[in-house]
């Protein structure tokens, strides 16, 4: 088993105060969030990371400050076991169940109603990170948090994002890609989605989800066919599509 380095414990001290829920004051729900299913974090690091957060962390129903354990204790207890030091404020054999009851009453909520409860968790978890990398799980919804990443402004993220779905792309995947690259325009991610489409396109030209695909967005549609086109004169040997018309 390796051993953590210095730097390692360094740069998972935020995900550490997420994981032991240390000092939390703000509670998390997705849209399909139920009773018991939030994600309580900390206010400071969500604001440090993304400006939008801090704007609506910054709202009058948040400056109201929260107080999840009372520290203003000015004497020594002992009492059944429960040992409370006033001087390093640390209070010991505290069940989580207990200190998580404090935070309920005492977080306010934010809701990100585009996200989905495996999707936030994501979410957080890589505000947390030290941002070298996605996760396994973020990967499996790098859709959901490429579009999180812009809405949110966290430029980085939207970056890894984009670097994962361009490295991902394939035929069955380019016209959602494509699609996604739209709003707000992305060029790099647009440009990418398109030549790989170019390079499909007998495959993708022939699929039901084409059909389906020139039906709801028959703008983008044509951008395609005038792409593949193009791409046929520069490239007279690639004019064959497998026998399978638009």
């Amino acid at each position: 088993m390796l051993k953590r380095s210095n730097k390692d414990y360094f740069s998972r001290g935020f995900a550490k105060a997420l994981e032991e829920q240390w000092q939390v004051d703000v509670r998390l729900k997705a849209r399909d969030s139920y009773e018991g299913s939030a994600i309580f974090a900390h206010k400071l690091v969500l604001a440090s990371r993304s400006e939008v957060l801090k704007k609506i962390l910054e709202l009058d129903e948040f400056k109201a400050p929260s107080q999840p354990v009372n520290t203003a204790i000015l004497s020594l207890r002992v009492s059944r076991g429960h040992i409370i030091n006033f001087k390093k404020k640390i209070i010991r054999e505290r069940s989580k169940k207990q200190r998580k009851n404090k935070y309920v009453r005492s977080c306010e909520t934010v809701t990100f109603s585009e996200l989905n409860h495996e999707e936030l968790e994501a979410f957080v978890k890589f505000i947390y990170s030290d941002g070298s990398r996605l996760s396994a799980k973020a990967k499996e919804h790098v859709r959901s948090l490429y579009v999180a990443a812009d809405k949110y402004e966290i430029p980085h993220l939207r970056d890894l994002c984009r670097n994962e779905l361009i490295s991902s792309l394939n035929a069955s995947n380019a016209l959602d890609v494509y699609e996604l690259a739209q709003i707000p325009f992305d060029d790099a991610l647009n440009d990418a989605a398109l030549g790989c489409i170019q390079m499909n396109i007998p495959t993708i030209a022939c699929s039901y989800e084409f059909k389906l695909f020139a039906e709801s967005s028959p703008s983008l549609t044509v951008e395609i066919m005038k792409a593949c086109v193009e791409r046929g004169r520069n490239n007279p040997y690639r004019r064959n599509w497998g026998g399978c018309p638009w």
